[in-house]
């Protein structure tokens, strides 16, 4: 039985006690408050519409946690669900277009194959960050991914915030403004693992806590239903998250080691969702 943690409040928007109100409306995991304090595993990306959020006034206090997450503590959850095959060889996939792009881009095609997986090359500033996609997860997002990545739209981006919180460990990329806001003037809806836990769903959005494993690949959200873009996550961490993130696809191991060195260094602790911009840079230079 996994023990309850205390005054911890996952995803979703944090409480307003937690997150300052400049926040909402940008993309990412949102999430885990304890004792008041932000542990940072906010996992939203901004698809919100005009200007970008002005940053919180800065403070010169902190407070430390009354309750420090350990990997046993995380390992007491459950991870994501075995994927339930799909029973068709393509789907239609829907793309509702919003607000202005960070980068002009053509909406994805509607048509989306349920078969087989992508690799995909991210040559950044640390190295190859090497990605398998998984068409049988997350048909429309590997399809939304492979689109944008074929048109530019993340060449020359840099993955904008770190968070490095045992149970919150991941990179945020995908928002050509480096602001959390950015994204690419559509959102469609959620896959996998939403739909095979919708019976868990209470207003909409699920509410028990697993653990999204170090190595998958998850989109960013609104902290709303149905509103993925561009914006993506490398979780290099187990990471405890309500199950509301399209997980579609994977890091590769050596990729892995690149990112683990690379976020040794840490963050500037700028984010009011948790973490940082990174100290070292990751910037995606090509991708193939």
């Amino acid at each position: 039985m996994t023990t309850p943690l205390p005054n911890r409040d996952y995803l979703g928007y944090a409480p307003d006690s937690v997150i300052s109100t400049t926040s909402t409306g940008s993309f990412g995991l949102r999430g885990a408050a304890v004792a008041g304090v932000l542990l940072g595993a906010a996992l939203t990306a901004g698809c919100s519409g005009g200007e970008a959020a002005a940053p919180p006034p800065a403070t010169t206090t902190s407070q430390a946690p009354s309750h420090a997450v350990t990997n046993e503590y995380v390992a007491q959850y459950s991870r994501l669900p075995e994927v339930l095959p799909l029973d068709t060889a393509t789907v239609t996939c829907s793309y509702t277009p919003t607000e202005p792009a960070a980068r002009a881009v053509t909406v994805p095609p509607t048509s989306a194959s349920t078969t087989g997986t992508v690799e995909v090359g991210l040559e950044t500033s640390i190295g190859r960050i090497d990605l398998v996609l998984d068409r049988g997860r997350a048909p429309c997002a590997v399809n939304s991914f492979v689109s944008l990545a074929q048109q530019g739209f993340y060449t020359g981006t840099s993955c904008h915030r770190l968070s490095d919180e045992v149970g919150a460990q991941y990179y945020q990329c995908g928002d050509p403004t480096g602001t959390g806001t950015g994204g690419p003037g559509f959102t469609y809806p959620d896959e996998y693992p939403v739909p095979q836990l919708a019976e868990q769903t209470v207003t909409g959005r699920l509410t028990n806590i697993i653990a999204y494993p170090r190595g998958t690949v998850a989109v960013a959200d609104s902290g709303r239903a149905d509103t993925n873009g561009s914006q993506f996550f490398l979780v290099t961490g187990d990471t405890l998250l309500r199950p509301d993130y399209t997980a579609f696809g994977r890091i590769t191991d050596d990729s892995l080691a690149l990112l683990d060195a690379a976020a040794a260094a840490g963050h500037d602790d700028s984010s009011v969702l948790g973490g940082g911009a990174p100290n070292t840079p990751v910037t995606i230079t090509a991708v193939g």
